[in-house]
């Protein structure tokens, strides 16, 4: 699953995605084309193109997870609620 049950990367995704863009700074560092780091980490030119100047601007901690974008909007008791409400099913 690519998102979590709340929307955006779960923590494992965020972890795995920070592991992508720290192996980029390396290469960038070795003087690695934008088109191999990009094959060698299947992802798009553009993406490490925003990495490579996320990085030049502000090195390899310009590249790190910031951590989660927002907070929740909805509190665990109307998670709970609306978890409830779709195992119900459709109504006929």
């Amino acid at each position: 699953m690519r998102y979590g049950q709340r929307g955006g990367y779960t923590p494992a995704e965020q972890e795995r995605r920070e592991r992508l863009r720290l192996q980029a700074a390396d290469w960038f560092e070795d003087g690695h084309g934008t088109r191999q780091i990009a094959r060698e980490l299947r992802v798009h030119e553009r993406t490490v193109a925003r990495w490579r100047k996320s990085w030049r601007e502000g090195g390899t901690e310009a590249l790190r997870s910031k951590g989660p974008v927002s907070r929740e909007k909805l509190t665990p008791a109307q998670w709970a609620w609306l978890e409830t409400e779709l195992n119900r099913g459709p109504l006929a």
